[in-house]
């Protein structure tokens, strides 16, 4: 498989300018002879897995089935109107992973994972809205697409909990085929419609909501112990049962003095925004490596891979020399400040790259502080040794 057959066929620039959490797009051709990373059975083979999530939709007359994962016998589904979806196949399939490095021109922190279907004729998940962007990439067969304008759409049977909607009026109609690719911001319903049996991937990017980060403020203050300073006022209202607009405001400024410290809302934004909804594929960890170990190995051309789906972020403006990863800090604070600078470039190539082949490997394990990092990714199970 190689990463140029999965080389994006438009101008991603242009993409981000004009389209991107605006307006939905078809991109016809978005990848040449796109061939499926993916066969049937492989997909199969995943959703039988406990860890994994995987759900099978069931299409019946005017509504649809679920039957969560894992999956073993698809004998009483027949053979039409039903869907295979399986989560997080870049965390368990590392031959998807040049499909997933085509989409980097979004940056990791927003990414939340690619899906892969399998449908049969007629199957597809009824009307509904995400609160993500997606993007829907066509592998073998054919699928119809119809997407709405954003708007006010009832929750089909007025069932609150559900993304599925009453129908809608499409502003898109369009039959994609191999190679083919619809982009759709948040808020926009659409669906799905199996026109020949296929496989489609779904590339999933996801930013936090108020309330997501407020209930990550609140657990980091928790877990810290921070934010105790405690409310002061200089007059009280004339009215025993009246809480004034002065002490209203005063509060809220509280509140806002937490949000505006960096040391606050900094680590709260990289721990938040590091972790991935999906469980991750840890490599199997044998004995804890030494850096004598990892040197030797490295010079025999062994290769450093991160696991699929790791998220390793860097905060730009952050004082602290540190990256984070899948929720948990890397500090490299105690280097010598005669190598932070020259440390704090390093620090974005190890958030860029997800692999380190012998010759960069054995350059960058010259810094102490590296090969140390690079020992803590194996001996955590996010990195293994190709």
């Amino acid at each position: 498989m190689t990463d140029a057959m999965y080389t994006p066929n438009f101008d991603t620039q242009e993409f981000l300018a004009h389209h991107w959490q605006k307006q939905p797009l078809v991109i016809k051709g978005a990848f040449a002879h796109f061939q499926d990373p993916i066969a049937p059975d492989e997909l199969a083979g995943l959703a039988c897995e406990e860890e994994i999530a995987s759900r099978i939709v069931l299409t019946k007359k005017d509504n649809w089935e679920i039957f969560q994962g894992p999956i073993e016998d698809y004998s009483p589904f027949g053979d039409a109107n039903w869907q295979l979806l399986v989560q997080a196949v870049n965390h368990w399939y590392p031959d998807v992973e040049p499909l997933v490095n085509a989409f980097r021109f979004i940056p990791d922190w927003r990414f939340d994972d690619l899906m892969v279907s399998y449908a049969t004729p007629g199957g597809g998940v009824g009307p509904h809205i995400d609160n993500y962007d997606v993007f829907l990439l066509q592998g073998e067969g054919r699928r119809r697409w119809k997407v709405g304008a954003k708007g006010q759409y009832s929750p089909r049977g007025g069932d609150t909990h559900t993304a599925l909607i009453d129908d809608f009026e499409p502003i898109l109609d369009v039959v994609l085929e191999a190679g083919d690719m619809l982009y759709i911001p948040p808020g926009f319903p659409h669906r799905g419609e199996t026109l020949e049996t296929a496989l489609s991937y779904s590339i999933g990017f996801r930013a936090p909501s108020q309330q997501e980060l407020f209930s990550s403020i609140a657990d980091h203050l928790i877990d810290t112990n921070g934010g105790n300073k405690r409310f002061t006022s200089n007059q009280e209202p004339a009215s025993p049962g009246l809480l004034s607009v002065e002490q209203q405001a005063g509060m809220l400024a509280l509140v806002s003095e937490i949000l505006s410290q960096p040391d606050h809302y900094q680590t709260v934004l990289g721990q938040t925004l590091s972790q991935n909804r999906f469980e991750l594929d840890l490599a199997e960890q044998g004995e804890s490596y030494s850096q004598e170990e990892l040197m030797e190995a490295l010079e025999d051309g062994a290769c450093l891979q991160r696991i699929g789906g790791l998220k390793v972020i860097r905060l730009e403006g952050d004082k602290h020399l540190r990256l984070f990863i899948n929720g948990e800090i890397y500090d490299f604070d105690a280097v010598d400040d005669d190598d932070a600078d020259e440390l704090d470039d390093k620090l974005m190539l190890l958030a860029n790259a997800f692999s380190f082949e012998g010759k960069q490997a054995l350059d960058l394990c010259q810094r102490e502080a590296i090969g140390q990092y690079f020992i803590w990714l194996l001996n955590s199970g996010y990195a293994y040794l190709a």
